[in-house]
């Protein structure tokens, strides 16, 4: 009898509570926002809810489609080659608060930087099964740094530092896992600091961000004005919260607070306990997602698996790090919770694919 495939309901119900925490806070976080634009109806809250619809779709497909489909060339290269056409693509779409990073539809944007994520994990996961006994050769390491470095390299003009460098993180962890040697761990170290003082201390925008990161208090009305307003709005929640859709610092305080802040008003609204309880979640989803990798049946599952993992993980320890002024502001939205219809659809998809590995564990 053949055996039946379940899904680790443990991981479907983390990502569920943390798609519905995110529509309600996003509401609360957006509703002021929309009553000054006059509207009578929240078209974030719409338009969010629109975006969990496909994600969810998304996750449904995934979930049922045999990951092992990921790892047929045909699909890893049409996936990497229609990213890629993307990326260049949007550079040349038409400018939104100086950036390239969207396509707009009939009224829905389409950022490609997201849509980067589900092409190179799978690409890494099959290099990495293929090559398993080569890790720390140039076989393996060449195409991983060259095709990692091209996405990162496209993202950093659109300008989108954050995404470029999350991809390049989770690249990275995915080969250490993978065991790359400590001296290539290094290497990649001494090149990182150049590059950091080319794209981020030559800057001046992105100096004066970090900067103010490490003493926002010495411009609070200029660049710490984002760090500072934050700080306030978790500070204010304390151990309880002010209460659901009570926040003060979402009334045009904090910039952007439904969707790059949105772990601040979650502070401010629900408190400690209720920030302690989103970190929980994204504990209980980084458990089981590196149990699901870790009972693949094959190496390429597995490190699918644990690549999904790491970009949600990653892009949620930057989202709240940034929220709590412990890293540069960076426009890296909070998996599941942040606005943001790319960003749910993605991460909702690549839930769904890790699912599909969860059926497969031993």
């Amino acid at each position: 009898m053949a055996k039946k495939l379940v899904f680790d309901r443990v991981l479907f119900a983390t990502v569920v509570l943390l798609t519905g925490l995110g529509l309600v806070m996003v509401y609360s976080a957006s509703a002021a926002i929309a009553r000054s634009r006059g509207q009578t109806w929240n078209p974030f809250l719409v338009k969010q809810a629109v975006a969990a619809l496909v994600g969810f779709g998304g996750m449904a497909i995934a979930m049922h489609v045999d990951y092992r489909r990921l790892k047929e060339p045909r699909v890893i290269y049409a996936l990497l080659g229609g990213v890629l056409a993307l990326l260049v693509a949007v550079l040349f779409a038409p400018e939104l608060n100086s950036t390239r990073r969207w396509f707009f539809v009939s009224g829905v944007s389409i950022q490609p930087s997201e849509l980067a994520k589900l092409a190179l994990v799978p690409f890494l996961a099959y290099q990495i099964e293929r090559k398993l006994d080569r890790v720390n050769s140039r076989d393996l390491l060449l195409p991983a740094a060259a095709v990692t470095g091209l996405m990162a390299g496209l993202i950093v003009l659109q300008p989108d530092l954050g995404t470029a460098a999350l991809l390049i993180a989770t690249a990275a962890t995915l080969l250490f896992l993978a065991g790359l040697s400590w001296r290539f761990v290094a290497a990649g170290l001494a090149v990182a600091l150049p590059v950091f003082w080319l794209l981020v201390v030559s800057v001046p925008y992105r100096r004066a961000r970090l900067f103010a990161f490490l003493e926002p208090e010495r411009d609070p009305l200029g660049s710490g004005f984002q760090a500072l307003q934050s700080l306030i709005a978790i500070g204010s929640g304390g151990v309880v919260g002010l209460g659901p859709g009570d926040s003060v610092q979402k009334l045009y305080f904090l910039p952007y607070p439904h969707s790059d802040f949105i772990f601040a008003i979650v502070a401010e609204e629900l408190g400690m306990l209720g920030a302690l309880a989103v970190l929980g979640l994204f504990a209980i989803l980084l458990w089981r997602g590196l149990r699901a990798g870790w009972r693949a049946p094959d190496p390429f599952g597995r490190f699918l698996g644990w690549g999904f993992v790491a970009v949600l993980v990653l892009q949620a320890l930057i989202n709240v790090s940034v929220a709590i002024a412990l890293f540069p502001t960076k426009g890296i939205p909070l998996p599941f919770l942040s606005y943001g219809g790319s960003s749910l659809v993605v991460s909702l998809t690549a839930c769904g694919a890790l699912l599909n590995v969860s059926q497969h564990g031993d």
